[in-house]
This record gives structure tokens, C-alpha cells and sequence, in this order.
């Protein structure tokens, strides 16, 4: 069973349909007995860094998940949950993140369109071509992105794909056990849910 945290920052219901949609059983829930027994687990995301981190703290989620992802569980970030994994984030002042990623979540410059919104292409690296994240998915495939605040990764080892808003940043990383993406599969029609699909295979949810 692959679990989606319900940690009260959006979409998780949608995110839940389009593991559903590839064969995989799947479980909302915040609860750790839950999250404990998941085979795998999926962090979306939809708002603010600083209220992200706060429902996870009160949810009492961090030390299990830091946990979890020690144990070699697979685990997914999705947009703002890609940023959480993150040390830090400037977002309305500097906040502390999950830290299971060594690197910041910073704004774009002054002057673009904010949020970067819409349908964008994800360049691979060479460590992205070599990922089973990304098995079947070709390079310069599109995705959709709603953000204002990019990844920077302190590691350039961790990025699986970079894309361009005026400058490059990485929109797909992937260290391990634990990957993050800054765009929304479950709005990406089928480079998206290949994804998710490959995501549940790496869990062994699927075949």
C-alpha cells in the first residue's frame, strides 16, 4: 500500500486518484500507524513552506518521516512537498525544512511572471537519463508547473532534470530512495502518470 499524507496542504485527493488510476492501492491518511505500515509514501502539496512545515510538526510527521526514509522506504515529494524535503526555504522570511535534501527553495528573480504557471519541459541530466524514475519518459517531455519558489540543491549529484523560467532549475531530483518534483504529475497527462507509474513500481506496488 502506498500512503498519500493528508497533512492539510491540498490536493491530495487528486494525487490519490492518479496512483489509483496506475493499479496501485493506495491510503490518504496522516496517521502514523498508517504511514508506518505503508509500502511507500507520497508527500503533494499545494501553499506556503512555513504552514506546510507546521502541519507536519503538529502531526508530530517529521521524525517518522525522517525515519522512514532512513529505513530506505521509497518516498515522493510533489511540489511543495518537494520543497519540504529541503533544508530551508526563503519563502515570507527563512524557514527550517525536512533537511533530508541538503539545499534551499528560493524565489524566482524580480521581473518574471510569478507564479511560474503552466505547461514546461523537464531536460534530463545524465544521472536523470539513468533513473528509474524516469524509465520510458522521453527527455524535453512537458509538465505542468504552478510555483513561485525553485529547488536549489546544495548537490548537483541529486539532480535528475533541469527546466527552464529565465533560468534553469532543477525540477526533478532524486537521491536514493527519495525523489522530489516541483511540477504535478497528476496534471501532466501521460509523462505524468508514467511517473507515478514507475514510482510504484520502484515500490513494488505494481509489476
Amino acid at each position: 500500500m502506498i500512503v498519500v499524507i493528508d497533512y492539510q496542504m491540498g490536493n491530495v485527493r487528486s494525487v490519490a486518484k492518479a496512483f489509483e488510476s496506475v493499479g496501485a492501492r493506495v491510503r490518504v491518511s496522516a496517521a502514523c500507524a498508517n504511514l508506518s505500515r505503508a509500502r511507500a509514501l507520497v508527500l503533494p502539496g499545494v501553499g506556503a513552506f512555513a504552514a506546510g512545515m507546521r502541519h507536519l510538526r503538529a502531526l508530530r510527521l517529521p521524525r517518522l518521516l525522517s525515519g522512514a526514509v532512513r529505513e530506505g522506504k521509497p518516498f515522493l515529494g510533489i511540489c511543495l512537498g518537494a520543497q519540504l524535503l529541503f533544508t530551508t526555504s526563503e519563502e515570507h522570511g527563512v524557514h527550517a525544512g525536512l533537511d533530508f535534501m541538503p539545499g534551499s527553495v528560493e524565489r524566482f528573480k524580480p521581473g518574471l511572471k510569478i507564479p511560474h504557471m503552466g505547461w514546461n519541459t523537464a531536460e534530463y541530466t545524465a544521472a536523470g537519463g539513468r533513473s528509474p524514475l524516469l524509465v520510458g519518459i522521453p527527455d524535453m517531455a512537458y509538465f505542468y508547473f504552478v510555483h513561485s519558489y525553485f529547488l536549489r540543491p546544495r548537490q548537483r549529484s541529486v539532480v535528475l532534470a533541469n527546466t527552464a523560467y529565465s533560468r534553469r532549475f532543477a525540477s526533478i531530483v532524486g537521491s536514493g530512495n527519495l525523489y522530489g518534483i516541483q511540477f504535478h504529475p497528476e496534471k501532466s497527462a501521460e509523462p505524468g502518470l508514467k511517473i507515478i507509474e514507475n514510482f510504484c513500481r520502484l515500490a513494488g506496488e505494481i509489476l
